[in-house]
């Protein structure tokens, strides 16, 4: 099995920062691409960022330009540096990674708990 764990996220004023941060952990034989995604209360999940194993990276319009997304393959770490924050980025925030097993080899999709950031002054 596969564990993602995301932190970082916390309560900011307008025009504040965070960084999230998401710790893939278990079974782990390689990882494609992580991501972000988030989920406002009541409206569907939507993308943020992704990030291929080599570093390509993919933004929602929305956030282009204030966030960034980045990732350490060796700790199977990614990250999302989050500038310039508004109110409507309020959300809850997942991390997403595609994964090869370790045991099995099998790829799947993996998603974490989840963890809150509210802009808000």
């Amino acid at each position: 099995q596969v564990q993602l764990v995301e932190s970082g996220g916390g309560l900011v004023q307008p025009g504040g920062s965070l960084r999230l941060s998401c710790a893939a952990s278990g079974s782990i034989f390689s990882i494609n691409a992580m991501g972000w995604y988030r989920q406002a209360l009541g409206k569907p999940r939507e993308l943020v960022a992704t990030i291929t194993s080599d570093g390509i990276t993919n933004y929602a319009d929305s956030v282009k330009g204030r966030f960034t997304i980045s990732r350490d393959n060796a700790k199977n770490m990614a990250y999302l540096q989050m500038n310039s924050l508004k109110p409507e980025d309020t959300a809850a925030y997942y991390c997403n990674a595609n994964v090869r097993s370790s045991s099995d080899y099998t790829r799947k999709n993996y998603w974490g708990q989840g963890t809150q950031v509210t802009v808000s002054s």
